[in-house]
């Protein structure tokens, strides 16, 4: 049985701290690779995990993580190595997302690769380029198959919009903590705190419980730490990816320092 998102932010409230949530793209450095390393992030304290899903035209991520899914494309990686590497995390009882452009759901087809990621134990979708209004399809697919619906609000974001978008979303909802690209930075960026208090308002109104995980930029315990005092989770991506990247070279070494990070991180959202 699929263990829910809200299951493990669930668990983190219990233990008085917020939940780490972790990001690889599938298929760096290889397909295997890339399992074996979201195993390791899953046994050093990640509570969640989202697989990117690698695409051409990553309009929203940085040089980090599009250098890793570049790789990944340039090997040959398809939807169904995704399916794979979901269906190989989720085994492990942690709650596995997938992080994806809405292009490749759309060709792939909707209800089938709803189908096929429930089939693989995914808890659900993050949907950075997708909005409430413009995803009827996908709420009714995901819907019909109690998968989580992760849409993003920003600082730019109206309360208008985060309204409607937390009443769409189900797992939690994901606050982009900077404006720009992804990628780890020297320090968190002073709009996440206030955009946080703007969302858990309108969830007050609209989706009572739903957690609200913050991300872009989270690269240290320390600054887990930061975002942990006021969100319910923590979201990093480019900072996890960096550690492989910079052990290109040598798997053992990218995975003790994928560890490492982890197990850094994990501390943070726990202080």
């Amino acid at each position: 049985m699929t263990t829910t998102v809200g299951t493990a932010y669930d668990r983190a409230r219990g233990e008085g701290r917020a939940a780490l949530v972790g990001y690889l793209p599938a298929g760096y450095p290889s397909v295997e690779g890339g399992i074996d390393a979201l195993k390791v992030m899953v046994d050093a304290g990640c509570d969640v995990i989202e697989i990117g899903l690698p695409y051409s035209d990553p309009v929203m991520d940085g040089p980090t993580i599009q250098a890793a899914a570049q790789r990944a494309l340039e090997a040959g990686v398809r939807t169904t190595d995704v399916l794979r590497t979901v269906e190989a995390v989720a085994a492990t009882g942690t709650p596995t997302l997938v992080m994806t452009y809405w292009n490749p759901v759309e060709r792939y087809g909707v209800d089938r690769f709803a189908q096929h990621l429930h089939d693989a134990g995914g808890a659900g979708l993050i949907t950075p380029d997708l909005t409430p209004d413009f995803a009827p399809e996908w709420i009714v697919a995901a819907d019909a198959r109690g998968l989580d619906k992760v849409f993003l609000v920003a600082p730019s974001s109206t309360d208008e919009r985060i309204t409607m978008t937390t009443a769409a979303c189900r797992g939690f909802v994901y606050a982009t903590a900077v404006m720009g690209v992804t990628g780890a930075r020297d320090a968190t960026s002073d709009l996440a705190g206030p955009l946080v208090a703007r969302t858990k308002k309108a969830i007050e109104a609209s989706a009572p419980g739903l957690p609200v995980g913050v991300g872009l930029g989270v690269s240290n315990g320390a600054q887990a730490a930061e975002v942990a005092s006021y969100a319910d989770g923590v979201i990093v991506g480019s900072a996890f990816v960096r550690a492989l990247l910079d052990h290109a070279d040598d798997r053992a070494a990218g995975l003790k320092a994928l560890a490492a990070l982890t197990e850094d991180l994990a501390r943070g959202v726990r202080g």
